[in-house]
């Protein structure tokens, strides 16, 4: 009986384990690597490099991507709308997208923005506006700490930057554990995440809509290969110590800072992230927008470009663009006008 049990176990096991090779194979090859590996010292990071075009009117930006994400979400949202304006460099953080790991140093904030500036060595870019959503900001606002002289600006769109009440989720936790975690990532992550991606994909966007094609051209189930989700599990639970640490020198941060940011946001939440960002950076100015959730940089691309714009020294009224997208959510939620009339639009410094 107990030999049977115990058959009857493994191969559950070993066919948990070929599924997830096998779909990490199907997965890899329905969204393959868009970028270019660079070796940055012992290790390669993956990015899109723009160039800078003869028409470009602002300085290179580089976009960095939140967790459970790649350089695709950032690629989609920004590339076009930006296209012959700027030298843009879109990066899959260590670990994830299709960058190698690297360094043990890699698993916290602040190795991750070292290996940013390396690459941005690499690829010739002297000094730029760093552009950072959720996860990413915790990494903009290292980079502004450790490397001013390349930063010309920074631009936090709803930042995970700050502690937190509540911990992380449990399978993080679970995934980032020596053994157990190996485990978990190698024969259950891929079964039971790709049940999930849609419904993860449209709470993120909440309370605004996700686009049809989201899924498709960012690719959120390139974190679900063992290996990734593992890193990305292992980043989520590294942070809070971090930012624990970190957010008391946030005043060291010397450059040009705008946060953008919504009220309905229900992943990162913006009292104590955005709000303590402003309060800790002098001179940030802190853009928060009614009826927006996590995703300004693709409900709100309009008032982060024209952030963008503004840290590059061209004169914008975030204030009344910030109104405007209330209006314009306003209407795409069914809201009366009257509603959206009472603009909570808020710009502080």
């Amino acid at each position: 009986m107990f030999d049977s049990l115990l058959a009857a176990i493994v191969m559950l096991l070993v066919v948990a384990a070929g599924f997830s090779a096998y779909k990490t194979r199907a997965i890899e090859q329905t969204y393959p690597n868009i970028g270019e590996l660079t070796d940055i010292g012992g290790y390669r990071l993956n990015a899109v490099h723009l160039p800078r075009p003869t028409t470009a009117d602002l300085p290179a930006l580089v976009f960095i991507h939140g967790a459970s994400g790649n350089l695709r979400d950032q690629f989609e949202a920004f590339a076009a709308p930006l296209s012959g304006r700027a030298e843009m460099l879109f990066v899959d953080r260590p670990g994830h997208g299709y960058s190698e790991r690297g360094t043990a140093e890699n698993a916290l904030p602040s190795g991750q923005a070292d290996a940013i500036a390396k690459l941005m060595d690499g690829r010739g870019i002297k000094s730029a506006i760093i552009i950072g959503h959720s996860f990413g900001g915790a990494i903009a606002a290292a980079f502004g700490m450790r490397h001013p002289e390349k930063t010309e600006g920074l631009l936090f769109l709803a930042p995970a930057t700050h502690p937190w009440p509540g911990g992380v989720d449990w399978y993080y936790t679970l995934a980032a554990m020596p053994v157990f975690g190996w485990l978990f990532t190698q024969l259950f992550v891929i079964p039971i995440g790709l049940r999930r991606v849609d419904t993860g994909t449209l709470n993120i966007f909440h309370p605004n809509a996700r686009p049809a094609d989201y899924i498709m051209k960012t690719a959120p189930e390139l974190v679900l290969r063992p290996q990734t989700f593992r890193n990305n599990a292992i980043d989520v639970v590294n942070l809070f110590a971090y930012v624990s640490t970190h957010a008391t020198r946030y005043s060291e941060i010397t450059a040009p800072t705008i946060i953008i940011t919504g009220d309905s946001d229900d992943i990162v939440l913006e009292k104590l992230h955005s709000r303590g960002l402003a309060r800790d950076i002098a001179g940030a100015e802190l853009i928060t927008i009614r009826n927006l959730g996590h995703k300004p940089d693709y409900v709100t691309t309009d008032v982060a470009i024209a952030a963008i714009e503004r840290l590059a020294g061209q004169p914008r009224d975030l204030r009344i663009l910030a109104t405007q997208a209330e209006i314009r959510i306003a209407g795409l939620t069914g809201e009366s006008s009257e509603s959206s009339a009472g603009s909570q639009a808020v710009t502080t410094s």
